[in-house]
């Protein structure tokens, strides 16, 4: 089954007016040439896409299937329209990209500013989200590729990998846990925890190995700031458990010191994921490949 575009477009006009007369004028058409179309269609899907009322139009289900996809051309025809204008103004399109915070605080603010280097004239639009959000965005279309955990249920899309952080403990200099080459997670739970946002990453994982423990996470305070976090262990409000790389520059100004994480799952493998690598655009193809160099 074929269709063409302007049959598409009044079709939505005439949805949208839900009267031929009205739609005939917004397509600058005669009412009979409207009519035609919207028959024309009907016999190529092989149902009516309207009821017709004395005073006015309905959609059928069928009516409001076509409408569905109707719109979800008409906006991949808009992309394509602003990306293709970005490659003449010199601009060469844009990659929408969300990440977890601990990505973006690590590698990932490297990895852009390299691939900046090569690819001056792209754009990014980057998001900080939590992984459930990222993993609904780029099911959605709203993200052209994300960055999270591998924990993270990524049902329906595709993935890659990317790096691995790794996950340990920041306590004060005096703690009774500072100095000790390794600790395990249970003994951690013997203390109050500072924690992130509920919906990060790092929160499950933490709160699904201490239930495998029988034990919970002693929360005190969350905040969603790494800076926060290290700053509140250092006044002795409880400890913390976040990537190394991430803890490395608050070591020496609060006073902590990063105690490493027994167990292998404190070893977290970070994912590239899309809708599907091979549809994504030009420039978010090219990102992904650098990210994967």
């Amino acid at each position: 089954m074929r269709h063409d575009l302007l049959s598409l477009e009044i079709f939505m006009a005439v949805a949208e007016q839900r009267n031929l007369t009205k739609a005939s004028q917004l397509c600058h058409l005669a009412t009979s040439a409207v009519s035609k179309r919207i028959s024309e269609l009907e016999e190529k899907v092989g149902s009516p896409l309207f009821v017709r009322y004395p005073r006015g139009m309905e959609l059928t289900p069928a009516g409001q299937s076509l409408r569905h996809y109707a719109l979800q051309v008409n906006e991949t025809l808009q992309k394509m329209d602003q990306e293709l204008s970005e490659y003449g103004a010199g601009i060469k399109g844009h990659v929408r990209l969300h990440a977890i915070t601990s990505a973006l605080a690590q590698q990932l603010s490297l990895d852009i500013g390299t691939f900046l280097e090569t690819y001056p004239d792209i754009k990014f639009d980057i998001e900080e989200r939590v992984g459930a959000a990222i993993v609904r965005a780029v099911s959605d279309g709203r993200a052209d590729v994300g960055i999270i955990a591998q924990q993270t249920p990524s049902l329906g899309l595709e993935t890659l990998a990317y790096r691995v952080d790794e996950l340990v403990i920041a306590v004060p200099d005096h703690h009774p846990l500072a100095g000790q080459a390794q600790a395990s997670f249970e003994q951690a739970l013997l203390y109050e925890f500072i924690g992130p946002h509920v919906e990060s990453s790092v929160h499950l994982l933490l709160t699904e190995q201490a239930e495998l423990l029988g034990k919970a996470v002693r929360q005190r305070v969350r905040v969603s700031s790494f800076e926060c976090m290290c700053r509140m262990v250092s006044t002795n409000l409880g400890i913390c458990i976040l990537p190394r790389d991430v803890l490395r520059p608050y070591l020496r100004p609060f006073q902590l010191q990063a105690v490493t994480l027994a167990e292998p799952w404190a070893k977290r493998q970070l994912q590239i994921v899309a809708r599907r690598f091979e549809a994504l655009p030009p420039t978010a193809r090219a990102f992904v490949a650098h990210l994967t160099a």
